[in-house]
């Protein structure tokens, strides 16, 4: 178990539900049918909750070499390097696993990364012609495709997204449903979804 610092890049991938045979193995929930990503990394980071904190508030960050891990049904199963103690294993339950974005592998052609998608500028149409929407805050899963969740808002001078608010000062969101026929150009490195969803 290495203690470095954490990359700045990781993206929560799953979570350690139970050891798995007697051999220091785990199994993991992961939170995407699409598990190429945890699979094909060599460094997981395994993030435990803090006794007695908030959601959300984790302990030291530990990375751990993973030797190997392969699909058991929906779940995934792994060994890590110098971990041969069933009961070590059974003491991660709980504990979330951690993946750098720069292990991701490459992308299939038209196929596109959730955590890519998160922060970009998403644009409509209105009246045929293109017109900011708002911001991609979140990716959902509906079983079919993916939903994009968008905040309704505008980018001030300095580039900062400013949402529209409800009367309750909640953000105004819009759930579009990621597919060719309305989402159709994705132009990441300018992070911009354009589409023919109503401005």
């Amino acid at each position: 178990m290495k203690h470095a610092a954490p990359p700045d890049d990781l993206v929560e991938l799953g979570r350690i539900v139970s050891a798995y045979g007697v051999r220091g193995w785990v199994k993991v929930q992961p939170h995407s049918m699409q598990t190429k990503a945890l699979l094909n990394a060599k460094t997981w980071w395994i993030k435990a909750p803090r006794p007695g904190s908030q959601a959300g508030v984790f302990a030291s960050i530990p990375s751990r070499n993973v030797v190997s891990a392969r699909q058991h049904g929906a779940t995934i199963v792994a060994q890590f390097e110098g971990m041969d103690d069933r009961d070590l294993a059974q003491a991660m339950k709980g504990q979330t696993v951690w993946v750098s974005r720069a292990e991701f592998p490459q992308a299939d052609d038209n196929e596109f990364y959730w955590v890519d998608l998160i922060g970009c500028q998403f644009w409509g149409e209105q009246d045929g012609q293109p017109q900011p929407i708002g911001e991609v805050v979140e990716v959902l899963d509906n079983g079919a495709h993916a939903i994009l969740a968008v905040h309704r808002g505008l980018w001030n001078p300095e580039g900062v997204f400013m949402p529209q608010l409800d009367d309750k000062g909640r953000p105004l969101e819009e759930l579009v449903p990621f597919v060719q026929a309305i989402v159709h150009t994705v132009d990441l490195p300018a992070r911009l979804l354009h589409s023919h969803w109503p401005a």
